[in-house]
């Protein structure tokens, strides 16, 4: 075979291979390791530790004011986050939208800017922050409750501080994860988990180059991104962000990092455009917001749901 018959004959399995790949197909997980994959089941962990964090997890005696918890935050009754833009610590309004902590143990860096390594370093920070939870005299109160005492004797062999607390919150998080998400049934081998329109949008997610940066299990989370590479989006600053991951995207509005963006049909039009130079239409919109509606998963045994809208004001009488 001459060079140039060669060189046609490559070009031809490059071609028909890149073919195969832009068509979804059900039990997807061979192709989808340059992309996405299913979410794995949560690590076992000590189970007395896990329970211990649960309950502080829910415990507004963690923050100064004691009016403040992880929860209050961080809804695990809907989607864990909030309805807000930005929620309110003992400081008043936080810097940044608050990312739901489903499935946060999956993420290379936790924090919008990536700061922290691990969910028990940003657990900390959180305790001790001025902002956040306020810090102070968490310890002394737990101390002082008798059975919680003995609890973190038990499990640390001392009494309660707020590493120990820290520590205990962020084993009980790594549990947070929810699977059984349509999409990940469909990449199983599930070939009716997804309608067309959701596979058409799987395909236009890849093909686009949203996948580029929202890949792995966690659909996004191991990596860094500059804001705005082609157009402006939001604030100049900062510059870096963490590429947020878009496991249950559908019932976490609003969106970006500082919570500008309501709907997700927006998010993505505008994402398009300023990260990929693209304007792209309103069928590709439905199709890719379908898809990531299909990214919605399950917590005991129910699928996560948007935060019930506060009640309006009782009219005066």
């Amino acid at each position: 075979m001459s060079r140039a018959a060669a060189a046609v004959a490559l070009a031809a399995l490059s071609l028909a291979g890149a073919a195969a790949l832009a068509r979804a197909q059900p039990g997807e997980s061979p192709h989808a390791r340059h992309a996405l994959s299913p979410l794995p089941r949560p690590p076992a962990g000590d189970a007395r530790k896990i329970a211990l964090g649960r309950d502080l997890f829910a415990d507004r005696r963690l923050s100064r004011s004691g009016r403040l918890a992880c929860a209050s935050c961080h809804d695990l009754a809907s989607n864990g986050a909030s309805r807000l833009a930005r929620d309110r610590g003992e400081r008043g309004a936080l810097a940044f939208n608050t990312p739901t902590v489903f499935n946060s143990g999956l993420n290379y860096r936790l924090g919008w800017q990536g700061r922290f390594h691990g969910l028990g370093d940003m657990t900390l920070a959180t305790l001790r922050s001025d902002q956040l939870m306020g810090g102070g005299a968490s310890a002394r109160r737990l101390a002082a409750d008798a059975a919680l005492q003995r609890r973190f004797r038990a499990i640390y062999g001392a009494a309660p501080d707020d590493r120990a607390a820290a520590d205990a919150i962020a084993a009980f998080v790594v549990t947070l994860v929810t699977p059984d998400a349509p999409f990940d049934r469909w990449l199983r081998g599930d070939g009716a988990a997804l309608t067309p329109q959701q596979v058409r949008g799987y395909t236009r997610f890849k093909v686009l180059g949203c996948a580029s940066c929202h890949q792995g299990a966690n659909v996004g989370g191991n990596l860094f991104q500059r804001r705005g590479i082609f157009h402006p989006l939001g604030d100049a600053t900062p510059r870096y962000l963490r590429v947020p991951s878009l496991r249950n995207v559908g019932v976490t509005a609003p969106y970006f990092h500082d919570g500008s963006v309501a709907t997700v049909p927006e998010a993505i039009r505008q994402m398009a455009r300023a990260q990929l130079d693209l304007t792209i239409g309103r069928r590709d919109v439905a199709d890719i917001s379908a898809f990531l509606d299909s990214l919605t998963g399950r917590y005991k045994g129910r699928p996560l749901r948007a935060p019930a809208a506060p009640a309006p004001p009782a009219p005066r009488r």
